[in-house]
């Protein structure tokens, strides 16, 4: 039996293709799966949401990216917490979630989420058990952990506590990070604040931040996401820095930005995740840049905002997998500084 080509035949005006009656039978080595399920949770879009933040004064606009392309952001909604300042965000391939902050005068305990496929903004999740602001986060794709900050009285904690991503409701423990070396004890001397996280599927990284033993620290340490435990250490920074921010595929995790005592940074550094060691010179934001933030994909780190003190509107990305400098992206709908970012494609999700 000869093989009937089906992609040359036309109608007699050569308008049509052809027309197969009855019962027929294909055989190709193709394949399509019908997605199936509501679309807002089929996920993995490769989008980027950049949170609220300071004008210096409080703003609560979202913006959305398409993190393979360049381009200027669009609105995504608002943020109805307004935080101003220091929130920890992580995500599923859903769900977006923004925990804590500060919202002048206070630290806060709201916990908000977003939908990744659609805007509108954020919807209610519940509550942390104590106000916590300037705290790191990361997250795989069922549960986020929440490291550090500040709570009730300001002092640096070491807790870590996690969140079930897919549900609403509160905060659990998870244990605690290192000591910051301070001595003496109390939560005020041994933790960190202003510091942030990334993640593989498997685990979760923390990289500097502020301790009472110095202004900044180039302490990095990780966690298993998916099993209960203290922090351990992971190896040292090149530059000790906080207020910086972070970000990763599933191999690699990026440091970007931040302050030392004396000035803004616009380095960026990497580690390897599955592995322990040493950050390592990966290249330089366009500018030196604190309370600034940052999302990923499997190939990109997007970095947008902050401050040099000016307040910024920028966008800029580079590649993960190779090195060198940021190049420019696109513009956020509003300029202001620690607006945090997540994403539905990264390295945590695999």
């Amino acid at each position: 039996m000869s093989d009937l080509k089906i992609n040359n035949i036309t109608d007699s005006t050569g308008n049509r293709g052809p027309q197969i009656c009855g019962v027929s039978t294909v055989s190709t080595t193709g394949a399509f799966v019908v997605p199936v399920g509501a679309t807002e949770f089929r996920g993995g879009r490769g989008r980027g949401v950049f949170g609220s933040g300071a004008t210096p004064t409080a703003t609560n606009v979202l913006d959305m990216i398409e993190i393979a392309t360049t381009g200027n952001s669009t609105d995504f909604g608002d943020d109805a917490a307004k935080r101003e300042e220091g929130y920890a965000t992580g995500a599923s391939s859903t769900r977006g979630v923004l925990a804590g902050g500060y919202v002048s005068p206070d630290a806060i305990t709201n916990i908000s989420y977003l939908t990744f496929s659609s805007g509108g903004g954020v919807s209610d999740f519940g509550d942390l058990n104590l106000k916590t602001y300037a705290q790191a986060g990361a997250s795989d794709n069922t549960r986020m952990l929440i490291a550090g900050g500040g709570g009730d009285g300001w002092q640096r904690t070491r807790n870590i506590k996690f969140l079930t991503i897919a549900t609403t409701g509160s905060d659990s423990s998870f244990g605690e990070l290192i000591r910051s070396g301070a001595g003496g004890g109390t939560p005020s001397a041994e933790g960190f604040r202003y510091f942030d996280g990334f993640a593989s599927p498997t685990r979760a990284v923390f990289a500097g931040g502020d301790t009472a033993v110095s202004a900044d620290t180039n302490i990095i340490q990780y966690v298993t996401i998916q099993t209960k435990g203290d922090a351990i250490q992971f190896g040292s920074l090149i530059t000790e820095r906080g207020s910086h921010t972070a970000c990763s595929n599933s191999t690699r995790g990026l440091i970007a930005g931040g302050q030392t005592p004396s000035s803004n940074l616009n380095s960026i550094e990497y580690v390897t995740i599955a592995s322990t060691g040493d950050g390592t010179d990966f290249g330089d934001l366009n500018n030196a840049i604190d309370y600034i933030g940052s999302c990923a994909s499997a190939t990109r780190g997007v970095f947008a905002g902050g401050q040099t003190p000016t307040k910024l509107n920028t966008i800029e990305y580079v590649t993960i997998a190779s090195t060198g400098n940021a190049t420019d992206f696109g513009d956020l709908t509003v300029a202001r500084r620690f607006c945090a970012g997540c994403s539905d494609v990264h390295g945590g999700l695999g």
